[in-house]
């Protein structure tokens, strides 16, 4: 595998990675990028979030990214959640998504969190499946529903094929 390193976005480094949040999310505009990711790259916050960045060795430009927070759950205490995965390189995106795992697991230790999860939002395949290979299991499902219709698409109901839970009562 080619060498990366993955580190910590920084406040200066925002633009950089604005190309390739937009892999992950099309519709973004630039100004809620940046308001996200100035609030995710504060120092005061670096505990608890983040955005972490992967480069190839010998390169200045990212190929991949996820951003991240520390939750409490309730059955296992600190728990690391990522999601807005996105790993491109024109020879080997699978590297980038590796060397990506490898340090989302490292930095769930080093933050003292009991378990990882993993929000893979549709049409990232390619993500779950670099997530199950490196042992990653579905735990639950997440559901949405927009409040905003037309903003924010959401599915309206069950996929064909797939049922609603039954009611209790």
């Amino acid at each position: 595998m080619a060498a990366f390193t993955v580190t910590n976005l920084t406040p200066d480094e925002i633009r950089s990675v604005y190309p390739l949040i937009r892999e992950a999310i099309p519709g973004l505009d630039l100004a809620a990028w940046l308001k996200f990711a100035r609030q995710h790259t504060a120092a005061r916050r670096s505990a608890h979030n983040g955005i972490m960045v992967a480069r190839r060795a010998g390169r200045a430009f990212p190929c991949g990214l996820f951003c991240y927070r520390v939750d409490q759950d309730l059955e296992r205490g600190r728990v690391l959640i990522a999601e807005h995965f996105v790993a491109v390189d024109l020879l080997d995106p699978q590297a980038v998504l590796a060397a990506l795992v490898e340090e989302l697991e490292a930095l769930g230790k080093r933050l003292g969190c009991a378990a990882v999860r993993s929000i893979v939002h549709g049409g990232e395949g390619t993500v779950a499946g670099g997530l199950f290979a490196a042992g990653h299991a579905p735990e639950a499902s997440l559901l949405g529903k927009s409040l905003q219709p037309g903003k924010f698409p959401c599915a309206t109901g069950p996929k064909a094929g797939a049922s609603a839970p039954a009611s209790s009562g």
